[in-house]
């Protein structure tokens, strides 16, 4: 999996009519409750996620630069920006989420996204039709080797009564202000 983000990486950096093409506008408009603390492994994907007609639309846009500035987008190589966490997330939007089923409780998991967040200004959440609520996001560790590294203090899942979580709405506000969203039914990020 890694060589294949690597090839897009200096397929969408490397060639100049690959970086104006796909990786551009990819998304411009389309704890502690006694649950372990690991990051769960994301499950393997039973379905796609849904993207809603309008991927982002304008009440979303709007609330994105109402809320935020664009940071400059300056290719690091340490996925630090928009126009490089982008690509990979679009095309691994089934894994953004999951939930499991535990101690007679749904943990709804986002570790996936905090891997790539400092490309990131906000992420949102909304639960079975209910309004997107904003998720907090860890600081990217700038001055380390690893910016996106997750640190112990993270918020990786947030707990929910069993068997309550039907759908799940994320919304994404990358560094760049633009904005990216999928919908995931139950069964499609359920973890065994």
């Amino acid at each position: 999996m890694i060589e294949f983000v690597l090839v897009l990486i200096v397929a969408l950096f490397g060639d100049p009519d690959a970086s104006a093409g796909a990786g551009a506008d990819a998304g411009a408009g389309a704890g502690g409750n006694g649950a372990p603390q690991q990051a769960a492994a994301a499950p393997p994907s039973s379905g796609t996620a849904k993207a809603p007609a309008a991927a982002a639309g304008p009440a979303d846009q709007d609330r994105a630069r109402q809320s935020y500035a664009a940071e400059p987008q300056d290719p690091t190589g340490r996925f630090t920006t928009a126009v490089e966490v982008r690509p990979i997330l679009a095309m691994t939007r089934n894994n953004w989420v999951a939930v499991r089923d535990w101690d007679g409780r749904d943990l709804l998991y986002v570790t996936h996204i905090l891997g790539w967040r400092c490309g990131l200004v906000a992420l949102h959440v909304g639960i079975n039709g209910a309004p997107a609520e904003a998720w907090p996001l860890p600081p990217c560790l700038e001055d380390t080797n690893a910016p996106n590294a997750i640190t112990d203090d993270a918020v990786i899942y947030k707990s929910y009564p069993a068997g309550s979580i039907e759908s799940v709405l994320v919304e994404i506000t990358y560094d760049d202000l633009s904005t990216d969203r999928a919908e995931f039914e139950r069964k499609t990020i359920q973890m065994p």
